[in-house]
């Protein structure tokens, strides 16, 4: 076993403990675009953090210079994945594997997967291939195994030729430990019954999503759906339309959906508001793993659409009920799948699963709460004396203080805008002059100028102003 670690730094978009408004979140884009995240990053906070274990986010950042800082400073650092095999996620994967090769200090990924369709063909990930086998053998030069979520990844890195290779599923469902207990609240569903609805902007274009909606919509009317999209909470705060997922006006986060302007949509910032709200619901269902994992936290039924390996691998480690979306009935009735969901085997299971997991933590060198710990309590003490924000709501206000607290924000973002323009201009100008650096090259702006003017801060007012909000 290796040596236990005192300094984790931990790939995530923020710490659990960081209170970020929901403007400077949007912005940030702490959610790493998906809200998801931050659901297995804030467990594995959780579970990584004991009296003698310190945790660190890294806010996504993999940035090679750090390397050397990094390597004085912690004693791990460990890498939360979700679906990274993917080949719109390889330029984030090389850019993870050149900071890894510089590391001197244990890596460990924990539960990574690769993604493709429900028939587990992996011949989709061919181009990403070489990408793929230089991440995992960097790790596996570092770690004692790599924690993958399911059959599947397990399956594809086994036959590129990798053995050290252990199905743990995802850090998220073990954020209390052994325990998880989901029952039905009510034998049946009604129409008075709190229903939570989730799905991608693909499962609503592509995979039929979008009439099951419109269905539900109109069988319960306290339906609510809840986005996970940074473009979703951009629409419902902003009303911004300027990312292409905005062509999607089936989905009700978009403002042309009655259930955007029936105040029947969120999006949440942090996993504490998001799972809290989701106990006070009946059912949830759809085609996101953790829009529906929340909803097994909060001990509420969930359902899951699979409609990809991704989702289908995750629902049969954990015997999280499930139905693949290319086999939803036409007539799809949440209560059907209510009166089908059987938790038993999810419950069961929990144990086996749980001890899994901390072997794999344990055999990494990692020590965890449960064990080496108090069992989270003081995380969920600290947690709960803070305030964080309420769910992203669609931006219905007409009252002065909801437009008062964007337009301050803004306000601020373009003062800080027009002194980073100011000092570009005052280097431009060094720059022709030659008076930094002797005429020869000039001088190069800060990137952080530039960074700060492709932040989204005028589409989004434009917009609204636009609109009459």
């Amino acid at each position: 076993m290796l040596n236990a670690v005192k300094r984790v730094l931990l790939r995530s978009g923020k710490s659990p403990f960081d209170v970020v408004g929901v403007e400077e979140a949007l912005q940030r884009d702490v959610i790493g675009t998906n809200s998801g995240n931050l659901i297995f990053s804030d467990a594995a906070h959780k579970i990584l953090e004991t009296p003698g274990t310190e945790v660190v986010s890294n806010g996504l950042r993999a940035d090679v210079a750090s390397a050397d800082l990094i390597n004085a400073e912690y004693d791990a650092f460990v890498v939360p994945l979700a679906n990274a095999f993917r080949p719109s996620f390889e330029p984030g994967l090389k850019r993870l594997t050149r900071l890894i090769r510089r590391l001197k200090i244990p890596v460990v990924v924990t539960g990574v997967g690769a993604q493709t369709g429900l028939n587990y063909d992996s011949s989709r990930l061919k181009p990403i291939e070489p990408a793929v086998r230089d991440f995992v053998s960097a790790v596996l030069d570092r770690s004692a195994s790599i924690g993958v979520r399911g059959e599947f990844t397990e399956r594809y890195l086994k036959d590129m030729g990798f053995q050290d290779v252990e199905v743990i599923g995802c850090p998220s469902l073990f954020m209390y430990g052994k325990d998880l207990a989901v029952h039905k609240r009510s034998p049946e569903l009604t129409a008075e019954s709190r229903i939570a609805i989730n799905g991608s902007h693909s499962a609503v274009r592509k995979q039929g999503l979008g009439k099951v909606i419109e269905r539900t919509h109109a069988r319960y009317p306290q339906l609510r759906f809840i986005g996970q999209n940074l473009s979703d909470a951009r629409q419902l705060h902003w009303r911004d339309l300027s990312d292409p997922n905005a062509k999607v006006k089936a989905i009700p986060t978009h403002p042309d959906h009655p259930m955007y302007a029936e105040d029947k949509v969120r999006v949440y910032i942090d996993p504490v508001t998001w799972i809290d709200d989701l106990r006070g619901f009946d059912f949830s269902f759809g085609s996101r793993i953790h829009g529906n994992i929340a909803a097994l936290l909060a001990g509420t039924p969930a359902t899951v659409l699979s409609g990809d390996s991704r989702t289908l691998e995750l629902c049969r480690y954990f015997d999280i009920p499930h139905l693949r979306i290319d086999k939803v009935p036409a007539d799809l009735d949440p209560a059907k799948l209510y009166e089908d969901a059987d938790f038993g085997k999810l419950m069961s299971g929990h144990h086996e699963r749980y001890e899994r997991f901390m072997g794999f933590l344990d055999r990494n060198g990692l020590q965890n709460t449960f064990t080496h710990g108090d069992g989270g309590a003081a995380f969920e003490e600290r947690l709960r004396k803070l305030s964080f924000p309420a769910g992203v709501r669609p931006w219905l206000e007409a009252d002065l203080g909801s437009l008062a607290a964007r337009m301050a924000f803004l306000q601020r973002n373009v003062a800080e805008l027009t002194q980073d323009n100011e000092r570009l201009r005052r280097d431009l100008a060094r720059a022709k002059t030659g008076s930094r650096s002797g005429g020869a090259g000039g001088v190069i702006p800060a990137p952080s100028v530039y960074r700060r003017a492709r932040r989204v801060v005028g589409a989004p007012i434009r917009r609204a102003l636009q609109s009459g909000r």
